[in-house]
C-alpha cells in the first residue's frame, strides 16, 4: 500500500501518483484513471482494463441469455 498526499492543483485538491504507481496501472500523462469504490478504500485502474471487464461480462451475458436477448431483439 502507498500512501498519496492530497495537494492543491489551481482550484482543485489532487493526488500525484508515483511512477512506481503509474507503471503498474500502465498510464502516463494525459491518461484517465478509474477508481472503483469499495468499503474502506478505493482502487484506482487504468481504462483499458475496465473496459476489457465490461467487455468480458457482457459477452458471457449474451452467451447465458441468448436465447431472451434474440426474443427481445423482434
Amino acid at each position: 500500500m502507498v500512501a498519496l498526499k492530497l495537494q492543491r492543483i489551481g482550484d482543485e485538491i489532487g493526488v500525484i501518483l508515483p511512477k512506481e504507481a503509474l507503471d503498474a496501472l500502465g498510464l502516463g500523462e494525459g491518461g484517465t484513471v478509474y477508481v472503483s469504490e469499495a468499503p474502506n478504500e478505493i482502487a484506482p485502474s487504468s481504462p483499458d482494463v475496465r473496459h476489457q471487464r465490461q467487455l468480458e461480462a457482457a459477452r458471457e451475458i449474451m452467451q447465458r441469455r441468448r436465447d431472451v436477448l434474440r426474443v427481445l431483439a423482434q
